[in-house]
């Protein structure tokens, strides 16, 4: 049985001081037991959010990583060894923002993978599939090439350590969402492509969908059979919405 998994992604959002708001508001929360929590947080902001959670189930992730596990001369970046000493369990790979603003290649994408899994995080996978892509039928073709660079390199088990998030470009910050049978076809597509390979392991990978997840829709997202939660971007910046969404992830059996 999969566990559900909902992550907040909070992008370039935050203050320290409407950080700390939003991180009392998270520890204010109820939280499911049967559910995987975690927060992205700018790397600026990381160490308060740690400090700040203490033993919550709320866990931390990176939104981004370098391609190189250890140190070395690359200025700006983050790698992902400082991220697992930062306290992350997690990294966003591959998120259509890297894709699209910073040239992200599906080469890279699965360097740092690698390079996540290297350092002992569970990289999360973001793939999915423009507008114009979708209009054109190129959903399946476009997501499986972004799966395919990462197979070819690990395996199905080799991606079971981490995550898979589906998140359709057209429904990022639009307010546009897929409905729940649209995203059930992508991800039961996707798990399908992967049990061709190893049936076992595919059963084991988490999948969840990314692209204007809120309270309102969650129940339904996450009632079908192939979604295991949620990539939740604007919603998760409200400690309550986000609260409401991991308890409907709970509330599937």
């Amino acid at each position: 049985m999969r566990r559900p998994l909902v992550a907040g992604n909070w992008k370039m959002y935050g203050t320290r001081h409407s950080i700390d708001e939003l991180l009392s508001g998270l520890n204010a929360q109820q939280w499911p037991e049967q559910v995987d929590l975690l927060i992205a947080p700018p790397a600026l902001y990381i160490q308060q959010c740690r400090e700040a959670l203490g033993q919550s189930p709320v866990r931390l992730a990176g939104q981004s990583c370098a391609w190189q596990a250890e140190s070395g001369a690359l200025t700006g970046e983050v790698s992902p060894a400082q991220l697992r000493d930062a306290g992350c369990e997690y990294v966003l790979v591959g998120h259509s923002e890297r894709r699209s603003l910073f040239g992200e290649t599906d080469e890279v994408v699965c360097r740092k993978f690698a390079a996540a899994l290297a350092c002992g995080l569970r990289p999360i996978l973001c793939v999915g599939e423009t507008q114009q892509q979708r209009d054109a039928n190129e959903t399946a073709e476009v997501v499986g090439r972004q799966l395919q660079v990462i197979l070819e390199r690990f395996g199905v088990a080799g991606l079971a350590q981490g995550v898979v998030a589906y998140e359709p470009v057209w429904a990022i910050g639009t307010g546009l969402t897929a409905s729940p049978e649209q995203a059930q076809e992508v991800h039961a597509m996707i798990r399908a492509r992967l049990a061709l390979l190893d049936d076992e392991q595919a059963q084991r990978v988490q999948i969840v969908y990314g692209g204007s997840v809120k309270a309102e829709n969650a129940s339904a997202l996450f009632s079908m059979p192939d979604i295991d939660g949620g990539l939740v971007g604007g919603a998760s910046l409200n400690a309550d919405e986000f609260g409401a969404i991991a308890r409907a992830a709970g509330q599937v059996q």
